[in-house]
């Protein structure tokens, strides 16, 4: 039996707005100028430039302070609804799609240029092979990684020569073209291990005494070598400590990935743009809004005056009423975006303002030991905004200082206690550490207990693997790989 029942349910939707400005917020400067561009070519009521028939709009730094007490258009002064029965309400007005990850911005610029698999086909051309050799050496250049390596056993690029090519051959003759493919540019290009990349390289060189014993540290000790065992290399080898150094000044200019130099040409190009700008005027600090970000936009006077046409004609036929709906579409859709993007604007200006106020010592000084601990509740809680909001300004800005162009979610930071009680960044700890490193005798570097007992003295009581976790996340190598002669 069926049963009818009303059921209230209150749920909570993002309108157009907010998703428009959630999307605004988050964009880069580069990235938000092509969405205005998008914006204008898709909306014909939006120009940009100032209005002349309009108050000038006051500067940003007022827009912060007063909370703008002037407007570059009058959209609100226009309605047009009197002129519309009820029941002719528009599609966009009763429809609100929610935000997804999947609707942001996709487009990013790639460099120009061929691939790295057909920068080494067009050198195979210069390269005399019968039909089955070009063909072997092809496949073997389609198995060349992006570092520029063969990581393939031979038996199986021999199976996949059988069933894909239909050519049957064996090892003998795939290596053999392999020591072709490997006769390329870059050198070393075609190796199947970090040893044979190096020793292609060292035997393209002219012939010295260094590179000479580069060689054979590599083909008789590369293991040692790798590891750092400089006594046993002394002995192993019947060499001085000069002879040694000068070898391995050798191979450390070597090239471990000759495929990275070719195929980062060819990856995405990012170019950064600062969104602000922090200057230190008179002892105090000076932020400003990169001015790309706060574009002139206004309502197009041609559609009001469309309007007004229609206002004043006392035949109002069916086709006009369709023409002042698609007349009032774009106009809110113009002033939904000229007012996101003025909430863009003040958002980014506010938070970046009270992260400057947060790391103040820092920006007046330069030193990195002065961050405070930061997490991205404590600048929400001061500006009284949502979290998510300040993390879409953080990840992806970037702040033009007297120390560099940073990314703002970089003074970001966790803090831990030090032996006085007080909460200290974590990133003060790695500068600390860091240091320390840097100024090590490198014949005996630090081991990581070593460097817990430093920093310990120094006054920040932190464990053994917690030292091993910072010095991983600042790419410093363990303390036998950090050991010079």
């Amino acid at each position: 039996m069926l049963k009818q029942h009303l059921q209230f349910k209150l749920s909570q939707k993002l309108s157009p707005q907010q998703i428009q400005l959630m999307k605004l917020i988050q964009l880069p400067t580069q990235a938000f100028e092509q969405r205005l561009k998008q914006e204008l070519e898709e909306n014909p009521a939006l120009e940009t430039g100032k209005d002349e028939l309009e108050p000038q709009q006051d500067e940003f730094e007022d827009l912060y302070d007063n909370e703008t007490d002037s407007e570059s258009i009058n959209a609100e002064d226009i309605n047009i609804d009197d002129y519309l029965s009820d029941d002719e309400i528009p599609d966009y007005r009763t429809q609100a799609n929610n935000y997804s990850a999947d609707d942001d911005e996709k487009s990013v610029p790639y460099a120009a240029g061929i691939s790295f698999n057909q920068y080494l086909i067009n050198q195979l051309n210069t390269v005399y092979l019968n039909a089955d050799e070009w063909a072997i050496a092809e496949f073997l250049v389609g198995s060349v990684d992006e570092s520029g390596y063969i990581r393939r056993p031979l038996t199986d690029i021999m199976d996949d020569l059988a069933f894909t090519q239909n050519i049957y051959t064996d090892e003998e003759t795939i290596e053999k073209v392999l020591k072709v493919v490997q006769e390329l540019d870059p050198a070393g290009v075609g190796a199947r291990s970090l040893e044979e990349c190096l020793l292609i390289q060292l035997r393209r060189k002219e012939l010295t005494p260094s590179i000479e014993l580069a060689i054979g540290l590599l083909e008789k000790s590369f293991e040692q070598f790798t590891k750092k065992h400089y006594k046993k290399l002394l002995q192993k080898h019947n060499i001085t400590e000069e002879q040694l150094k000068d070898a391995i000044t050798e191979i450390e200019r070597l090239n471990p990935k000759p495929g990275g130099s070719y195929s980062g040409n060819n990856r995405i190009v990012e170019h950064v743009v600062p969104d602000f700008s922090i200057r230190i005027t008179d002892g105090e600090l000076e932020l400003t809004l990169n001015g790309r970000n706060a574009p002139e936009l206004h309502v197009s006077r041609e559609y009001n005056n469309m309007l007004e046409g229609y206002k004043n004609s006392k035949d109002k036929s069916k086709s006009q009423k369709d023409t002042v709906m698609f007349i009032k579409q774009k106009l809110d859709a113009a002033k939904w975006f000229i007012d996101a993007i003025r909430q863009r604007q003040q958002t980014l200006y506010i938070t970046m303002n009270e992260i400057m106020q947060y790391q103040k010592e820092y920006f007046l000084t330069g030193d990195e030991r002065k961050l405070r601990p930061m997490i991205l509740k404590d600048i929400a809680d001061r500006i009284n905004m949502d979290v998510s909001t300040v993390s879409r300004v953080a990840n992806s800005k970037y702040v033009d200082t007297p120390y560099g162009t940073k990314l703002i979610k970089d003074y970001f930071s966790e803090s831990m206690k030090n032996d006085q009680g007080e909460d200290v960044s974590t990133k003060e700890i790695k500068k600390i550490l860091e240091t320390v490193i840097g100024q090590e005798e490198k014949k005996k570097p630090l081991t990581d207990d070593k460097l817990a007992a430093i920093l310990k003295e120094k006054g920040y009581p932190i464990a053994r693997r917690t030292v091993a976790k910072y010095r991983e996340q600042l790419d410093i190598p363990v303390a036998r790989l950090r050991k010079q002669i």
